[in-house]
């Protein structure tokens, strides 16, 4: 199954680095199948340092902002236990993860993990239907350059239908700046 979470690495200089990710795990939760892009910091850290930590949250406004890049800051954070990483605080569980296979035949890296540490730091009560809106619009987001403007203007307005009718503070927060991201990826013209 594909979780969708976040993924910190450490960049050259030390410091920490902030990514989504939805990486393939499995039933056990003991492996985690990654797919960065080449491009990516984040595969350019983990082919580096081959350790990281996947982060499971129901914070969809901090997924929303690692998505698109607007973090006002890196989030709260401790060291990890076993790999040189670091946990995020306020994410319901983290899994600290070495790198145990590399093919980077494809644009996507494919990095095989297993899972040497869990941390639980609070319950995961789950998602709303305000909270999956955002993420899918996230997603959305990360994809621009792949999807045409009618279709994302169209999913788009059903998923703030949705953060409307069911959403708090939080994911109205996170639609507005995923709107702002739409507006700069295609222009202010609605249609």
């Amino acid at each position: 199954m594909i979780l969708e979470g976040l993924v910190t690495t450490l960049n050259d200089d030390g410091s920490p680095h902030l990514a989504p990710m939805g990486p393939i795990v499995d039933a056990a939760f003991t492996t985690l199948t990654l797919r960065p892009f080449s491009t990516s910091t984040t595969g350019r850290n983990l082919l580096e340092r081959r350790q990281g930590v996947f982060h499971l949250t129901d914070d969809v406004l901090l997924l929303t902002q690692a998505a698109i890049g607007v973090l006002p800051s890196f989030p709260l954070h401790r060291d990890a236990a076993t790999v040189t990483g670091k946990i995020l605080t306020g994410c319901c569980s983290a899994y600290e993860f070495t790198i145990h296979h590399v093919d980077t035949s494809t644009e996507r890296h494919v990095l095989g993990a297993t899972i040497v540490e869990t941390h639980r730091m609070r319950d995961f009560v789950g998602f709303n239907r305000a909270k999956h809106a955002v993420l899918e619009a996230a997603i959305h987001a990360t994809r621009f350059f792949l999807l045409d403007r009618m279709t994302v203007v169209a999913d788009y307005s059903r998923f703030q239908a949705i953060v409307d009718k069911t959403g708090d503070e939080p994911e109205r927060e996170a639609m507005a700046l995923l709107w702002e991201k739409f507006h700069s990826a295609f222009g202010s013209n609605p249609t």
